[in-house]
């Protein structure tokens, strides 16, 4: 379909960006029935991306958030992706993820908001976090 512009992150949060319009996106019910996401949503940054604006499911991104202020160090070097998610992983609701599911793309996306936000920096390679 021509014009129809789907960013990852925002089909990932189960909206589509069509004609500058947002439109939630069907996704695989358990019982394989198609159902719209549902829950509140909260509005991230990407700092690879300034000027634009994701939604996001508002209770992961909030554990996330809150496990990585957490386990971040305030001085560099601070810590590679591979240990944040070590240290995270053990902190977040077993509800919302469980056995650590998707903790590598909310750590991601977590990540890049905070960046954004001037709260979290990085170092060069290898990648590694710390409070700003």
């Amino acid at each position: 379909m021509p014009g129809r512009i789907i960013h990852p992150l925002a089909s990932l949060a189960g909206w589509a960006i069509y004609r500058g319009q947002e439109y939630p996106l069907p996704c695989s019910g358990l019982n394989g029935a198609s159902e719209m996401v549902k829950g509140p949503m909260v509005e991230v940054e990407n700092a690879a991306s300034p000027g634009h604006v994701y939604r996001v499911d508002a209770g992961k991104y909030s554990a996330m958030r809150e496990a990585m202020l957490a386990v971040l160090p305030s001085d560099p070097p601070g810590m590679t992706v591979a240990d944040v998610k070590t240290h995270v992983v053990p902190r977040l609701p077993e509800a919302l993820f469980p056995g650590g599911a998707k903790a590598g793309w909310w750590i991601k996306c977590v990540q890049l908001d905070l960046e954004a936000k001037g709260l979290v920096k990085r170092s060069d390679k290898p990648v590694r976090l710390y409070l700003a």
